[in-house]
């Protein structure tokens, strides 16, 4: 019961602070707000706190406190069994709504936080330019006329509107600190609002910079303008690296680019640091602190996950399938526990140093216990590089094998097993798009198999697997135990296979596993021990290393404030005469450059970085002191499960095996719906985007969530799909 109210109390904290956060963005472009905030900065620039103390506290550290409370928060909500799926008429807001090729799908809560967000952007801007027309005043460095001037504030003001969007803009892409996860949002589904969010910024910084080049254009100051470095205020040569390298950024990652030249993509990604860096100068640290809860958030998650891959361990196994899908074994400490459907990142130095990709972990943490695998689709540069490097060595001598070293970060997944929400379970998938289903699968098969009575499982799942070649029937081989169906077991699952490019051939299901599952295995001959993958930090370490990494930079940043920036505390009143008589006295000390205030910045933050680092370097070696782990019994624990997924028995003939065309979906949804008799049921889709739109469509059709005066008991399907690809 404490524990509850624990996690209830740290709930309503977060809805408080995100509340209030929420709040400054509405009240800062007003008046009101203007006046009350530059009297408490200077009020703040009397004491040692300073006026840079009182912006980071007030605009930064509450969405820091937010990922460090969630954390906490995460940890200690339960890893099991939830409560059943309630149906009722809010639970449709997760749902689909809109299904679209043009933006996807959509559900209700994403298009009620766009309708908000977009009234905000409005709110924001038309209080900023109204405000703006009533003082308009004509500049004396530049001779404009009126509309002009006008048309120079309007452009100014989308600045502004950029920078709202670059405050969220690095928020749903953490990973280690990863705020969406506390809304139940993992890494994979939340960088499409990445995507969102920085287009909608390039639209709006590219019309803010374009425009004000225009003015200086038509006003002939514009050779003088472009050029200019100032020492005080906006720096305009910085606002323009910034968005040429923002411009960069955003092309190459158009889909057409970052699909076919992936590494394009990757390498033009990383110039987010000179983005950021001429952003500061050319705001202003004032702006920045509003955007600098991403930027803290982001670059310490990335320190994180760079000592998470750190140091590398090496692949113990390959099994090498028809299709051109490779199924790699890595070692995994025993203590390591990670939920179905999680991913992780991998870097193969060997390949490339510095490109990191994304993969569905297909084994379950309950039953392999030193082992975790993944499943590789051979078909672009690096993972194709990856198939040759590893068919190579089929051939060679076990003395003669080269161990191939990677870099593994992650794992990362879900909080709770979420499938476990729901009555019955209607998977569907397409191609290499079956990975996250077998991770759900072998962890049922666990459960099932110790007898534990800790979770629920669904009575009836259906698997639909759609797939060009019957090749791809073979990666099913390792849910054989389930495809069984013992009448021990306590949940059902019917396949049904849809082969899209080839004819009838005759063979059952079992059949066709045994000939399709003939691949080819590699055991690299590993010599000594090898470190295990421990995967992210604790919770609560890695919330303590944000605390930790907020106090440093403060204390820092107020120190150098101090000793590099000249004393002007603000006077008044009965100090002003004082001030008066001095100035007659002695020349008034040349004010410092604004740079001057970005780069103390910059110093801070990188010295936070180093300290918490180093407290994290403490803390990962504590973890590798002791837990390397023995080559020989990873390896033979590995053989072992090989072997006896391949003595597997002879699958029961229920499941279906279709040849010659694509499945009627509509179909399908309509006899598994009336076999579970109105119950709750969780669809669960991995596949190309048009099969995720299909299902979404179908799921928005037969749910009977929104009819609540219908007497009739309607199923609810609730609708998720993961993201195998990014």
């Amino acid at each position: 019961m404490g524990k509850a109210a624990v996690v209830i109390l740290l709930k309503v904290l977060m809805i408080l602070i995100s509340t209030a956060w929420l709040s400054l963005w509405l009240l800062k472009p007003t008046n009101l707000w203007t006046k009350k905030w530059k009297a408490a900065e200077s009020s703040a620039r009397n004491t040692v706190f300073g006026y840079y103390g009182l912006d980071f506290t007030v605009y930064t550290f509450p969405v820091i406190a937010v990922a460090m409370i969630g954390l906490v928060y995460l940890k200690l909500q339960s890893w099991g069994q939830r409560n059943r799926q309630i149906r009722s008429s809010t639970a449709a807001f997760s749902n689909p709504l809109v299904t679209s090729s043009l933006v996807g799908i959509l559900s209700g809560v994403e298009i009620l936080s766009v309708f908000l967000f977009i009234p905000f952007l409005a709110w924001t801007f038309y209080t900023r330019i109204s405000h703006d027309f009533t003082k308009l005043t004509p500049m004396e460095s530049l001779k404009l006329d009126l509309w002009q001037l006008k048309f120079l504030r309007v452009a100014t003001r989308f600045g502004l509107l950029a920078e709202a969007c670059l405050a969220l803009l690095l928020l749903p892409i953490l990973r280690e600190l990863a705020v969406f996860r506390i809304l139940g949002i993992q890494f994979e589904a939340s960088v499409r609002y990445h995507i969102w969010l920085g287009t909608a910024m390039i639209c709006f910084a590219t019309f803010h910079g374009a425009s004000t080049l225009f003015i200086w254009g038509v006003s002939h100051y514009i050779q003088d303008e472009i050029t200019k470095w100032q020492r005080t205020g906006r720096i305009y040569l910085a606002g323009e690296i910034t968005l040429v390298v923002g411009l960069v950024m955003w092309i190459t990652s158009l889909p057409q680019i970052r699909r076919k030249r992936f590494e394009i993509f990757y390498y033009m990604h990383h110039l987010y640091i000179i983005f950021l860096v001429f952003f500061l100068l050319h705001a202003g640290d004032r702006h920045f602190y509003m955007i600098f809860a991403g930027v803290f958030l982001f670059c310490l998650d990335k320190l994180l996950r760079i000592l998470q891959s750190w140091p590398q361990t090496h692949i113990l196994s390959a099994r090498l399938y028809p299709c051109k899908v490779v199924e790699l074994i890595l070692p995994k400490d025993t203590g390591l526990k990670y939920t179905p459907t999680s991913i992780t990142f991998m870097k193969i130095p060997s390949i490339s140093r510095f490109q990191w990709h994304s993969f569905s972990i297909t084994s379950s943490s309950t039953i392999d216990h030193h082992t975790m695998s993944v499943l590789v689709k051979c078909d672009g540069r690096w993972t194709t590089s990856l198939y040759d490097n590893i068919r190579a060595q089929l051939d060679s001598d076990a003395d003669k094998m080269k161990p191939i070293p990677v870099a593994i970060e992650g794992p990362y997944g879900p909080s709770s097993l979420t499938f476990l929400r729901y009555d019955n379970l209607l998977l569907v998938a397409g191609g290499i798009g079956i990975t996250p289903f077998l991770s759900i699968l072998h962890e049922i098969a666990a459960t099932q198999g110790n007898g534990s009575s800790r979770y629920r499982l669904p009575s009836r799942i259906q698997l639909i697997y759609v797939v060009k070649k019957s090749q791809y029937i073979g990666l099913l081989q390792s849910a054989s135990s389930l495809l069984q169906n013992h009448p021990s077991n306590k949940c059902h699952l019917k396949l049904k296979v849809f082969v899209t490019q080839e004819k009838q051939c005759g063979a059952t299901l079992g059949e066709m596993l045994n000939e399709a599952s003939q691949v080819q295995s590699v055991h690299f001959g590993l010599k000594g021990p090898i470190y295990a993958i421990h995967g992210p930090q604790s919770l609560y370490w890695t919330a303590a290393l944000a605390g930790i990494a907020s106090i440093t930079f403060l204390v820092f940043l107020i120190c150098f404030n101090h000793i590099f920036v000249p004393s002007g505390k603000n006077t008044s009143g009965h100090h002003s005469s004082k001030q008066a008589v001095s100035s007659k006295m002695k020349a008034p000390k040349e004010k410092s450059p604004s740079w001057v205030a970005d780069i103390l910045i910059i110093s801070s933050f990188i010295i936070s970085l180093a300290c918490t680092s180093l407290v994290a370097i403490v803390l990962r070696w504590r973890r590798l002191k002791k837990e390397e782990v023995p080559l020989v019994s990873s390896k033979e624990e590995k053989v072992q499960q090989l072997s006896s997924i391949e003595t597997k028995g002879v699958v029961e003939e229920e499941h279906e095996v279709h040849f010659g065309g694509r499945p009627n979906l509509k179909d399908e949804f309509s006899k598994f719906l009336n076999e579970t008799n109105g119950s709750d049921i969780g669809v669960l889709v991995s596949g190309p985007e048009t099969m995720k739109e299909a299902v979404a469509s179908l799921c928005q059709q037969k749910s009977g969530c929104f009819q609540i005066g219908n007497k009739e008991k309607k199923p609810y399907l609730s609708f998720h799909a993961l993201t195998f690809t990014l």
